[in-house]
C-alpha cells in the first residue's frame, strides 16, 4: 500500500505536471502521431561538451517543398515515451498544433533521465559568458536550436518553444538565448523566482511541497528512462495531511527523509533571500527581446501565478517594444492545456470549453502567425488576453494593467466592516494565534498530500470565517458592480505579543443567500448560497516586512507597518454581493507554522520555540485595490 503511494505520486508528476502529453500508452492518439510523424531520437552536444538527449517527431509530408517550423520544449520531467518505435499520445501544446503540422522537439536538461550533466534547481543566469564552460539555460537553449535548424530535414528555419511550470521556466530562460531562429517563445506558468514561487511566497515556506522534494533534490547517477528517485517519497500513515504534517512537528524533523537531498538542505541553509536565491531569479536579466512572447497563466494557478505576471511585467519595463503578450484565464495549473469540458475551479462553474477557445484562437494562433505567416506585429492578439472571473468572460486591454484603472482604499473596520472610506475613530482588533492549532488553508483533507493544493485558490472560505482567529471584514451588500482588475497591496498596521509572525490576507467574492449550484458542480454537499469564494490570496512573513535579505524582529506591543502584494486579479464583485478580507496567522499545511518567536532560521526551530501570540491589527489598515469603471 505505501509503495503504491509512493509510485502513484511520483507517476502524476510525470502525467499531470506539464503537459498533458501522454506517455506513449497505446491508443488511438499514439497511432495518430505514429500514423503523421516520423521520430528520431538524437544526442546533441552543448558547448561544454555536455550531451542532452532530445527526441524529434517530424511531419511525413515535410519534404522541400512542404517545410515545417520547429516546436520545442525542454524539460526535467522527462520526453518518454523513449524508443524509436515508442510514441506519445499526443505532440505539442493541443491537438490542434499537431494537427497543423509542426516538427515537434523535445529535449531533456542537463542532468536528467537520458540527458548527461549535473542536475541544477533554476539554473542561474550567467550574462557576461567568458568560456564555453559558462553554461545556462539560455545557452543550452541556443546550441540546442543551433543544432536542430542546421540538422533537422525540412525546417523552415523559425522555431517556438513553449512549456508549462518548470518546462515553463526554461522556455521563459531560453528568451535569453538571443537565438535569431527562436522567433516565438510561450512560457506557461513558468517559475520566475524559487523565493517566491512555488516553493515560497514572500519567502514563506510551503509545506504543502513536502512530498515533492525527491523529484527536485536527488542527483542521478547516470543517463535512464527509470525515476532515480522512486524510493525516496515519505509514506504517510495518514491520507490527512494536516494531521501526518502537524504530528512530524517542525521543520528540522524532515531531516529524517532528506538528510541527503540536497535541494532540502539548501532550502534549510538558506532561509533568507540571499545570492543562492537571487542568482535563480529571472525577471531582471531580460533586456532587449528578439522573440514574440507571450506568457501564459492561470487565476487559480497555486503554483505559479506570480511568474507570468513577474515575467510579462519586467519585459514591459525593460524592452517596451517588445511583442509581449499575456494571457490569464479561469485555470488552475497548467489546465487550459487539456479540455474539461465544462470549465470548473473547486465548485465555480466558469462556462464551457474555454480551454479550447484558448488553444485554438489565442495559443495556435500565435504559433501560426509568427512560424508559419508574415511573423510581423500584426498579429491581431491584445497585449492582455484576461479571463475576468467574476463576469466570467474574455477581455482585451492595450496594457496590464490597465492605465485606466483607480487606486482605491478598502479599509478594515474594527466593526467587521469593510468600507471604501476610512474609519472615523482608532481602534484595532486581536485574535491568539496557537501554531500548535494552525487554522487549515482547506477542509478537503484528501487534497493535503499530493504535488500542489489545486483546489484552494477559489475554495468556499466559510470554514476559516468562523474561527477565532480569523479576522472577517466586509462590505455592505453592493449595489452596483464592482470590478477590481490590475494589482492589490495589501497595507497592514499591526503588532504581536511575539517577535515573528505572519500575515494571510484573502480577497472573497460572497455570494447572495440565493445564489443556486451549478449542475457541473462536483461537491454536491457545497451550497452556492452564501458562498465565500476565495479571488485571492497571499502570505506575508513579517520578519521580511523591510528586507527579505535582512529580516528582523517585532517590538513586542509595538505598532508595525507591514505591506506587501497579493498577485494581480481581474474579477467584478456583482450587484447582490459583497467583497470580504480575511487576516489570519496560519493557513497550515499550505505553509508551515511560523514558530511566532524570532529565530535566525526558522527551519531550525525546536518544538519548544513555537509559543502562541496575541496579533492586532488596527482599523487604519487597508487593501489598496485597482478599480475599473
Amino acid at each position: 500500500m505505501k509503495r503504491c503511494h509512493a509510485a502513484l505520486f511520483s507517476l502524476s508528476v510525470l502525467l499531470f505536471s506539464y503537459g498533458a502529453r501522454g506517455q506513449g500508452r497505446s491508443g488511438e492518439g499514439a497511432a495518430y502521431v505514429k500514423d503523421h510523424y516520423t521520430k528520431q531520437e538524437v544526442y546533441i552536444t552543448m558547448r561544454d561538451g555536455v550531451r542532452l538527449f532530445t527526441a524529434i517527431y517530424t511531419p511525413k509530408d515535410a519534404s522541400a517543398d512542404k517545410k515545417y517550423p520547429i516546436m520545442m520544449q525542454r524539460t526535467c520531467y522527462s520526453v518518454s515515451p523513449y524508443g524509436e518505435d515508442r510514441y506519445p499520445s499526443r505532440l505539442g501544446p493541443s491537438d490542434s498544433m499537431m494537427r497543423d503540422g509542426y516538427i515537434f522537439v523535445y529535449q531533456d536538461v542537463r542532468g536528467r533521465w537520458k540527458s548527461e550533466g549535473i542536475w541544477t534547481n533554476m539554473t542561474p543566469v550567467i550574462d557576461d559568458k567568458k568560456s564555453r564552460k559558462d553554461v545556462d539555460e539560455g545557452s543550452d537553449t541556443y546550441d540546442a536550436i543551433d543544432w536542430l535548424v542546421k540538422h533537422t530535414a525540412y525546417n523552415n528555419g523559425r522555431v517556438g518553444q513553449w512549456g508549462i511550470s518548470y518546462p515553463g521556466f526554461y522556455t521563459a530562460a531560453g528568451i535569453l538565448s538571443n537565438h535569431p531562429a527562436l522567433k516565438a517563445s510561450s512560457p506557461q506558468a513558468p517559475i520566475s523566482d524559487f523565493f517566491f514561487d512555488d516553493f515560497h511566497h514572500n519567502g514563506a515556506f510551503l509545506e504543502s511541497y513536502i512530498f515533492t522534494f525527491p523529484v527536485f533534490g536527488v542527483q542521478k547517477t547516470d543517463t535512464t528512462s527509470k525515476a532515480w528517485y522512486e524510493g525516496q517519497f515519505i509514506k504517510p500513515t495518514t491520507r490527512d495531511g494536516y494531521q501526518f504534517l502537524l504530528d512530524v512537528g517542525p521543520l528540522v524533523n524532515f531531516d529524517r527523509w532528506y538528510k541527503d537531498n540536497f535541494f532540502w538542505q539548501e532550502t534549510v541553509k538558506h532561509p533568507n533571500y540571499d545570492e543562492f536565491w537571487q542568482k535563480r531569479s529571472l525577471p531582471g536579466h531580460y533586456k532587449k527581446i528578439m522573440p514574440a512572447v507571450m506568457l501564459v497563466g492561470g487565476w487559480f494557478d497555486a503554483e505559479d501565478l506570480t511568474g507570468p505576471l513577474a515575467i510579462h511585467k519586467a519585459i514591459e519595463r525593460s524592452d517596451p517594444e517588445a511583442y509581449n503578450t499575456l494571457v490569464m484565464g479561469p485555470f488552475g495549473h497548467g489546465r487550459w492545456s487539456r479540455e474539461t469540458g465544462h470549465t470548473l475551479h473547486s465548485n465555480v462553474y466558469f462556462g464551457d470549453s474555454i480551454a479550447t477557445f484558448y488553444q485554438n484562437n489565442i495559443e495556435a494562433r500565435f504559433f501560426r502567425h509568427f512560424l508559419k505567416e508574415s511573423g510581423d506585429r500584426n498579429s491581431g492578439l491584445p497585449n492582455a488576453y484576461m479571463y475576468n472571473t467574476g463576469k466570467k468572460e474574455w477581455q482585451t486591454f492595450d496594457k496590464w494593467p490597465s492605465p485606466a484603472a483607480v487606486h482605491q482604499k478598502l479599509y478594515l473596520n474594527d466593526d467587521g466592516r469593510l468600507a471604501f472610506n476610512p474609519p472615523s475613530r482608532e481602534a484595532a482588533d486581536s485574535f491568539v494565534s496557537d501554531p500548535m492549532k494552525p487554522v487549515p488553508y482547506t477542509e478537503d483533507n484528501t487534497t493535503t498530500e499530493g504535488f500542489t493544493p489545486h483546489n484552494y485558490m477559489s475554495e468556499d472560505q466559510r470554514f476559516a470565517g468562523r474561527r477565532p482567529d480569523v479576522l472577517v471584514y466586509q462590505t455592505d451588500v453592493l449595489q452596483e458592480d464592482v470590478t477590481l482588475g490590475g494589482e492589490i497591496m495589501s497595507h497592514l498596521d499591526v503588532s504581536t505579543t511575539g517577535t515573528d509572525a505572519d500575515w494571510f490576507v484573502k480577497l472573497i467574492d460572497v455570494y447572495p443567500a440565493d445564489e443556486p449550484n451549478s449542475p457541473y458542480q462536483p461537491n454536491k454537499n457545497i451550497l452556492m448560497a452564501n458562498y465565500w469564494q476565495m479571488v485571492r490570496s497571499e502570505i506575508m512573513p513579517g520578519r521580511f516586512r523591510n528586507s527579505y535579505e535582512k529580516p528582523e524582529p517585532f517590538v513586542p506591543g509595538r505598532k508595525t507597518e507591514v505591506k506587501f502584494r497579493l498577485q494581480d486579479v481581474l474579477h467584478t464583485f456583482k450587484k447582490g454581493h459583497r467583497i470580504m478580507i480575511q487576516v489570519q496567522s496560519t493557513a497550515f499545511p499550505l505553509f508551515a507554522r511560523n514558530p511566532q518567536k524570532f529565530l535566525p532560521n526558522p527551519y531550525k526551530a525546536s518544538q519548544a520555540d513555537y509559543i502562541k501570540a496575541t496579533h492586532t491589527v488596527y482599523n487604519d489598515s487597508y487593501i489598496d485595490v485597482e478599480v475599473l469603471k
